[in-house]
């Protein structure tokens, strides 16, 4: 979502925002991918389930990114703490209604592979880009070590909550399927708690240590019954097209050639956050780079706190099951992304080659994906 920007420093990406009015980057140039909206409308009724697949995800692109401006702009009309718990919840929408088709479709695997690669992507790919373009005429640039702490600390939780059920699993061979259930939702709902406790932190308790020295007010692009509006048709044509997505993934995985694992930990993550990747990358070409962060490891953490915890619910009351137990590799991955970008992240300062680090990573995890995969 393109409109993730005058950043807080807090858990989630959306959470407190630093109210200073930045010019929304990237949201024009996103816009003309929307013709992919009817296009794939008329793939669903010509049954062309490969174009369909194409389609449906092109146009989730623009869609995302509207979505985003349009809560943003409901965030500034309710105010600061009511948008900020409205940006905590809708700022990764795309990803949760893709997610819950998928769930649907029994694609559990898909499912847990492209909530990681949304993490992946973020701290990796994104930050890592961010880093390489932003820092290419500077010799360093620089940000909030407080509030990137704050952040790492979330996601190692987040990290622990993901090996916990797995070892269980490991160490238990015999753990029934009621059981996998049950300790998943008590992962699931203790995340979620520390999840809107972070909220209460940094947006009442202890806002002062979030807050930006630079603090203008902010005006909304869209009155508030355009955004209202917006936001409504804007997710329903997501859900839309994620059911377009979800009913051509078979067809086209085997048209393609594509491993399934590695459209659901690159392809689908790439395509629900595109609009917002662009955002976090010009903000560092602007130097905001508090504002790349919040969006990328922010990003991150809502996902693994919020979206991933949410969808074990959304799917007990589906009655399509998903437990939190995800693969070595998924795992591993994660954790070694977190490290990296803590590790980084330390000295509140960066530069092209550490961002040049972070894309490799990332790259390697794509390969390995791939031709494992």
């Amino acid at each position: 979502m393109a409109e993730r920007k005058e950043a807080s420093h807090s858990t989630a990406p959306r959470e407190r925002r630093s109210r200073i009015n930045l010019p929304t980057p990237g949201k024009p140039s996103l816009r003309w991918l929307l013709v992919f909206v009817p296009i794939s409308f008329i793939a669903e009724f010509m049954h062309l389930e490969v174009l369909l697949f194409i389609t449906s995800a092109l146009a989730l692109v623009p869609l995302a990114g509207l979505l985003g401006e349009a809560t943003e702009s409901m965030a500034i009309h309710v105010g600061p703490r009511l948008g900020g718990l409205l940006n905590a919840t809708f700022g990764n929408l795309t990803e949760l209604i893709v997610a819950i088709f998928l769930v649907l479709a029994n694609e559990f695997d898909i499912v847990k592979a492209s909530l990681i690669g949304s993490i992946l992507g973020n701290l990796l790919l994104v930050l890592g880009l961010s880093c390489i373009i932003g820092g290419a005429r500077r010799s360093e640039q620089h940000f909030s070590a407080r509030a990137a702490g704050v952040h790492s600390g979330s996601m190692f939780l987040a990290v622990g909550a993901l090996v916990l059920p797995a070892l269980i699993v490991l160490s238990q061979p015999t753990t029934t399927t009621d059981n996998r259930e049950k300790i998943s939702m008590v992962v699931a709902g203790v995340l979620i708690t520390v999840y809107f406790l972070a909220l209460l932190f940094t947006q009442v308790t202890h806002s002062h240590l979030f807050g930006s020295a630079e603090q203008t007010e902010e005006t909304a692009n869209w009155s508030k019954t355009r955004a209202m509006v917006v936001l409504l048709v804007c997710a329903g044509f997501i859900g839309f097209e994620s059911e377009f997505l979800v009913s051509g993934l078979e067809p086209a995985l085997s048209a393609l050639h594509l491993p399934a694992f590695f459209v659901g930990l690159i392809i689908i993550p790439i395509i629900g956050n595109a609009a917002e990747h662009s955002s976090a990358i010009l903000f560092a070409i602007r130097d905001k780079v508090d504002v790349t962060l919040e969006i990328a490891i922010g990003s991150s953490t809502q996902v693994a706190l919020f979206v991933a915890p949410v969808l074990i619910f959304v799917s007990l009351a589906l009655g399509h099951q998903m437990d939190f137990v995800f693969a070595g590799f998924e795992i591993a991955t994660v954790g070694f992304a977190t490290l990296i970008v803590a590790v980084i992240s330390l000295d509140g300062r960066t530069n092209w080659l550490e961002g040049v680090q972070l894309v490799g990573a990332y790259s390697m995890i794509a390969a390995a994906a791939f031709f494992v995969g």
